[in-house]
């Protein structure tokens, strides 16, 4: 029962994070197109567009009082090969072809007293097959 507890904690507190990743963009000019888009292969956490009209697919990663070192690096090969195809998927539904796109991270780390640190990183990664 607490394993439960934990991850709907878990989920729950990457929600916020998310929540809060979204105002962040939304304040730099992003339009926000999509949450939580998922597909059998996984999930994209935001999919919006640049003020360039760039489509980007980006990845939040949420940590509390972090003592691990940047969340950023939780985006692993798996996790960016996982977020490749969704995107692919994503693509080929809405049919788009030869739009610019790229891969983006933020990460929000959550403090004392819900004091917020966001960071966003563009073109954290480029896919490769």
């Amino acid at each position: 029962m607490e394993f439960t507890n934990a991850l709907t904690n878990k989920r729950l507190r990457g929600k916020e994070g998310e929540a809060e990743a979204v105002l962040f963009l939304e304040n730099k000019g992003f339009k926000i197109l999509e949450r939580n888009f998922g597909k059998r292969h996984g999930e994209i956490d935001i999919i919006a567009e640049d003020e360039n009209k760039t489509l980007v697919f980006i990845e939040v990663k949420t940590a509390f009082y972090p003592n691990y070192g940047d969340p950023a690096f939780l985006v692993n090969k798996k996790k960016q090969k996982t977020i490749g195809k969704v995107a692919e998927i994503y693509l080929a539904e809405k049919n788009l072809r030869d739009i610019p796109c790229r891969f983006d991270v933020v990460t929000v780390i959550i403090g004392k007293g819900k004091k917020l640190k966001i960071t966003h990183y563009e073109n954290a990664f480029m896919l490769t097959y």
